[in-house]
């Protein structure tokens, strides 16, 4: 079969990074991000047009300047284990840090899901970018980065030991022969490594999909190779199609080097397209949900997240760009680092810095269903990614693009027409892993 194109649809409620208007759009209700049945709509829309899954991002520190979306939200696992139950065939991919959970939790809630799904469950892996989420668990400050990935890896693999507690058959459930478990078919993991001690065994068998889906978002050297190791999904930053590329060739070359088949790891970009009857149309619209989400005050507060929640608001907009580069190492390193950088090579002023990094950046994808769909295609033949992650304004933006460009992915042979799978990895076209207990004995030459 040729190459498909994927989606994931990635709902933020009132408004999230940027979105500063989001939350008085009148079609917006003002609790969305609490509301159960908000997701399960937007879920069972993703399904009827056939998504491969549903995203839920997640954080664990907020201040009063944070994104509306952030200060009032659901818990993924929570959130997703309802929304499986009114959906049958959308991947359900949750944000959980492996620098504030244990591995064995970890295994458990996410297998949880896995089964209340069906095997439709991932686990998108994040070291956490909020510094003060720290205090929230007990510790004085944030790790850094070269612990916290370093723990991730290990966090995985715990993890993924964890799922392969039982091989598949470890249950006959034999009535004559009063055998419910094989013992033989189930393994203790007795991890002892740099950062976790885990003995096991999970108490819970493998899923129809056998594996969660490990999905992972790094941007810096150290998310990268993680990415490269572990992930069979990424949620890549996108930004042009230069940009894109360069990243999709580098994550495809790390997994070949990593002794990982490149086919194996789907990366999908952000994406906000805008879609209407014609391009200019199209561009109103963006220009409206631009005009709405300007907002300089609110833009500040969250040039802070990058550094470690810091107030910026205490300085001088007009004076030079202040020395914070310290706040930036246990943080949002890679992205902190850039806006230190340019403000420095630029001379730039506290406000200058805002507007710039905080400017509005136009989406590749705005136009008429024809023009978004060509550029969708073009993107895609030039190997910028595997599927995108998509985002809608609202309930009416989102029908624009399924009853618009979906059709004519289709049409052209990029898009599914019906699932391929009840299960993520088969939608995804990721192979099932073979239980590590159970390949140990099967021949070298059989595997």
């Amino acid at each position: 079969m040729s190459r498909r194109f994927h989606l994931a649809l990635h709902p933020y409620g009132v408004g999230g990074p940027g979105q500063h208007g989001l939350w008085k759009d009148p079609s917006i209700a003002k609790n969305a991000s609490i509301d159960i049945q908000y997701y399960i709509r937007q879920a069972q829309a993703a399904e009827h047009a056939l998504f491969d899954a549903l995203f839920i991002v997640d954080s664990q520190f907020i201040n009063a300047g944070y994104p509306p979306h952030y200060l009032n939200r659901l818990e993924p696992l929570t959130l997703l284990s309802a929304v499986a139950t009114h959906t049958r065939h959308l991947g359900l991919v949750g944000t959980a840090s492996s620098t504030y959970n244990s591995p064995f939790n970890l295994a458990r809630r996410f297998g949880s899901l896995d089964h209340i799904s069906g095997g439709r469950a991932g686990w998108n892996v994040v070291t956490s970018f909020d510094t003060g989420t720290s205090r929230n668990y007990g510790l004085e400050e944030h790790l850094d980065y070269t612990t916290r990935y370093g723990r991730a890896l290990e966090s995985v693999n715990v993890v993924r030991g964890l799922w392969d507690s039982y091989e598949d058959d470890a249950f006959p459930a034999d009535v004559e022969s009063g055998v419910f478990l094989d013992p033989e078919k189930l393994h203790a993991l007795n991890h002892v490594g740099d950062h976790f001690r885990v003995d096991g065994p999970l108490n819970l068998s493998r899923s129809p999909q056998g594996q969660p889906v490990i999905f992972q978002a790094g941007v810096s050297e150290e998310g990268r190779d993680l990415a490269a190791q572990v992930a069979e999904g990424i949620y890549a930053p996108g930004g042009t199609l230069e940009n894109a590329r360069e990243y999709y060739a580098d994550i495809k070359r790390r997994t070949a080097e990593a002794g990982r088949n490149p086919d194996h790891i789907k990366i999908f970009i952000h994406g906000s397209p805008v879609v209407r009857g014609t391009d200019e149309l199209a561009q109103q619209r963006a220009d409206r949900i631009a005009d709405e989400d300007y907002d300089f005050r609110a833009s500040l507060a969250l040039l802070g997240r990058a550094f470690g929640a810091h107030d910026f608001s205490q300085y001088d907009l007009d004076a030079p760009f202040p020395d914070v580069a310290h706040l930036a190492e246990r943080g949002g390193r890679t992205g902190a680092a850039h806006i230190i950088a340019q403000a420095e090579e630029r001379k730039l002023t506290l406000r200058q810095v805002v507007e710039n990094f905080t400017e509005r950046r136009e989406s590749p994808f705005v136009g008429s269903p024809e023009t978004v769909a060509d550029t969708i295609s073009r993107w895609f033949d030039a190997g910028t990614f595997d599927g995108i992650n998509v985002a809608f304004r609202n309930d009416e933006d989102l029908k624009y693009f399924v009853e618009g460009v979906v059709p004519l992915l289709q049409q052209r042979g990029l898009f599914r027409t019906e699932y391929e799978a009840n299960t993520l990895r088969g939608n995804l076209g990721l192979p099932i892993p073979v239980n590590r207990h159970t390949a140990e004995r099967i021949p070298v030459g059989a595997r």
